[in-house]
Order: structure tokens, then C-alpha cells, then sequence
């Protein structure tokens, strides 16, 4: 099962947390939590990401705004 658009997803193949931002041909369109460029992901190797990984994700994103640093 392909996760929802919207949803946040694991990519297990670049360990990488990601919005689900569409489904194209054979891939998953994924974009960084905090934004920036968006990467094709193999469906067979994304899953929901935890909440715990979510948390993660968010933390990793303000840490680095609040370094001014792009994510």
C-alpha cells in the first residue's frame, strides 16, 4: 500500500523522513520535512514514518533554522 498524500513516510533506502507529495509512474514523490527539493522514492522501500521519526524529523529541521542553515 502506497501512503497518502500528505502523509509522512520513512524512505528506508536513504533513512531520509519525508512528506508524500504525490505518486508518479512507478515512484512516490517525497519532500524533505522542513521543504527543499523533493526525491523519488521506490514504494517497496517507504513506509509511515513512527512518530518517534516524525519528532526527529522536526527537531533536525528547527535545529538547523536556528542556525540559519537551509533544510
Amino acid at each position: 500500500m502506497k501512503p497518502p498524500i500528505g502523509s509522512h513516510a520513512m524512505d528506508t533506502r536513504t533513512g531520509r523522513v519525508g512528506i508524500v507529495m504525490g505518486h508518479v509512474g512507478p515512484y512516490l514523490q517525497l519532500r524533505p520535512y522542513g521543504g527543499g527539493r523533493e526525491w523519488d522514492a521506490d514504494p517497496g522501500a517507504v513506509r509511515l514514518a513512527t512518530p518517534a521519526e516524525r519528532m526527529s524529523a522536526a527537531t533536525a529541521c528547527a535545529n538547523a533554522r536556528s542556525r540559519g542553515e537551509v533544510p
